[in-house]
């Protein structure tokens, strides 16, 4: 079986948020004070979730990412991750996380045979990381990212270019991939901080590219992998390479082959799309395996074409905007 929306497009990749909390305070993802976190009955439990990814798996999906707020701050995360990766026709497990507490569990998680991290990184300045995160945590998260590629982990590192924030560490961020073999990708910030800062457009994918060539004229366009969101290129010589992930300008819809999962079990066809199907209810009211299957297909019914289209029913709402961590990072 095979999902497939109204375009053809077939979805393949889900994105399971299983927690909101962050220990992190980004200003492009949530006031300073944190958010109203959700109680532990609010969240789907640990055999709820992996229930969703079985039927996921049974419909075609073959790819989960695990995000949050931080994954790993969820009691029980790794007893988790440990069972979904003994379900039937799951191929990839990848997980985002910001560093602090991975370090602890990468021999676990290379036990477990999971290889993909993507690790948030917006500076590699001090004082800067402090401004962005709030936290004076950047030593962590730099022993973390050794230590995931001594272990021979691919890792991503995602930065959010932020105007008059941080674009002076893309050329730092650039050079780290000459002689450590990680791809480092720049993500247009996006309007989910929770409503507390207006975004800059000024440096959008095109900018952002302009600016690295104008230092790295050798900068190469590669051959993107299928479904890819990032626009990606290497300079000669280096081992890594880099990502541009135009998240707002959003010039990768028409490939989309993803569903996100909120920690309270929201279906979201779409990023940009400001409510969907809530199965962790669905399965607490009784319903069957194909029951939610169902309500899966319903759902992809009305997938939008891209998320513009979302965007639009999203303030048809008169909603404000959202935190990347209620939505799922």
């Amino acid at each position: 079986m095979m999902l497939q929306d109204k375009f053809g497009r077939e979805i393949d990749y889900l994105r399971l948020a299983v927690i909101d909390r962050c220990n992190l305070r980004c200003t492009y993802c949530m006031p300073a004070d944190g958010l109203n976190w959700l109680s532990k009955n609010e969240l789907m439990s640990n055999e709820e979730m992996l229930r969703i990814c079985r039927i996921f798996t049974e419909m075609g999906v073959s790819k989960i990412r695990i995000t949050g707020g931080e994954p790993f701050l969820r009691k029980g995360f790794m007893p988790f991750l440990n069972e979904l990766t003994q379900l039937n026709g799951l191929k990839n497990i990848a997980i985002t996380t910001n560093g602090l507490n991975t370090l602890k569990n990468i021999q676990e998680l290379k036990n477990l045979g999971i290889k993909s991290i993507n690790l948030s990184l917006d500076s590699l300045d001090r004082e800067r990381f402090f401004q962005i995160t709030r936290r004076d945590e950047l030593s962590k998260v730099i022993d973390t990212l050794d230590q995931l590629i001594e272990n021979q982990f691919e890792v991503k590192i995602n930065t959010v270019v932020m105007d008059g924030v941080n674009t002076v560490d893309i050329y730092p961020l650039v050079e780290l991939t000459k002689n450590k073999p990680v791809s480092v990708r720049f993500i247009e910030e996006m309007p989910f901080n929770d409503g507390t800062h207006e975004i800059s457009l000024k440096w959008n994918a095109d900018h952002i590219i302009k600016h690295i060539k104008s230092a790295y004229p050798m900068l190469d366009k590669i051959e993107n992998e299928r479904n890819s969101t990032a626009m990606n290129f290497n300079i000669p010589g280096y081992q890594g390479n880099i990502g541009i992930i135009a998240a707002y300008t959003r010039n990768f819809c028409g490939s989309c082959n993803r569903l996100r999962l909120t920690s309270v079990g929201e279906l979201r066809t779409c990023l940009y799309q400001s409510k969907g199907i809530n199965l962790r209810d669905l399965m607490r009211q009784g319903n069957s395996d194909q029951e939610i299957k169902e309500f899966i297909e319903l759902a992809l019914i009305h997938k939008p074409k891209d998320g513009w289209e979302a965007e639009k029913q999203y303030f048809s709402m008169d909603e404000t905007h959202q935190s990347m961590a209620s939505i799922g990072g």
